[in-house]
């Protein structure tokens, strides 16, 4: 096997070939580290003294239907410059992980036709490795958002774990996609993000949030020149709630027992569509005879 095959199937640069084996099924390719490429995990310095190595195995992409399997001789180097003696780290696989960087983009390729439990079956891995390897490109990915784009945005918490735990999100309407999460709720949760947005030189253009005193201030102080806008479903929700306090007034000061008949059920008739009201149940009537009550009777100053 040539030294090019090495780098553009497997992705290995600085090895050498040394054999190959066929066994259970399996192609094994055991391959060395060439000296003078080992460096100091630590500092990167190539001013190192060797002390034998340690072989481990790594999962490879496979050939076919064929696993592959990669042996390496790990060296341990002494480093000079630090006096301390450790692995040196293949570049070719992240740390603490049996399988090769084109194996994880092979794996993370096939997940984009195919589910979780396919893939891991295709490969030979388990179920938890390809979810794994999923959980660890989307951390990668998204962690930390790019915010200089910016233009519109929603801020609001959510809770975890019965209301144990809050969580504060802020999305990208535009996309709709998750640009910070902060821990807890409130004003304070948002500190680490107003940061980063001065960082990049954002230039929101509206913001929406619910009625908190919280969202309102911290906007206003940080978010002066941005439209701010309320949550659609909390405005919904207050009138919702004013409407229903209104109502129960109204029973209460209704006097005749005919009027307290025709309280009865408005509250879904005021919610309802005009269009949507059934001539059947005389839904249209009893409305207009609802609305007529507020002007017919005394209510109390409050």
């Amino acid at each position: 096997m040539s030294t090019s095959l090495l780098y553009h199937a497997f992705g290995l640069r600085g090895y050498d070939y040394v054999k190959s084996e066929y066994t259970q099924g399996r192609v094994v390719f055991t391959v060395r580290q060439r000296p003078h490429t080992c460096r100091c995990p630590q500092c990167g310095s190539r001013d190192v003294i060797h002390h034998g190595h340690e072989t481990r195995l790594f999962k490879a992409v496979p050939i076919g239907n064929k696993p592959v399997l990669l042996v390496l001789p790990i060296p341990r180097v002494e480093c000079r410059r630090r006096q301390i003696i450790r692995q040196v780290t293949p570049p070719f696989a992240d740390p603490r992980r049996r399988f090769t960087k084109a194996f994880e983009r092979y794996a993370l390729e096939l997940g984009r036709l195919m589910t979780i439990r396919d893939v891991a079956h295709h490969l030979g891995v388990s179920w938890d490795t390809i979810k794994d390897i999923q959980k660890r490109d989307l951390q990668h990915r998204f962690k930390k958002p790019r915010l200089g784009k910016l233009k519109q945005s929603a801020i609001d918490e959510i809770s975890i774990g019965h209301g144990r735990r809050y969580l504060t999100v802020v999305l990208n309407l535009e996309t709709g996609a998750v640009v910070f999460v902060g821990e807890g709720k409130g004003a304070d949760a948002l500190e680490p993000f107003w940061g980063r947005l001065r960082a990049a030189r954002a230039r929101v253009e509206a913001v929406a949030t619910d009625m908190s005193p919280a969202y309102l201030q911290a906007v206003r102080e940080n978010l002066g020149d941005a439209i701010h806008v309320f949550d659609h479903c909390h405005v919904v929700k207050l009138f919702n709630e004013k409407l229903s306090d209104f109502r129960r007034e109204l029973y209460h000061e209704a006097t005749e027992k005919m009027d307290k008949e025709v309280l009865k059920g408005t509250r879904w008739l005021l919610l309802k569509n005009p269009e949507n009201l059934d001539p059947r149940r005389n839904e249209r009537q009893r409305l207009e005879e609802a609305l007529r009550m507020p002007q017919e009777l005394p209510l109390r100053a409050t």
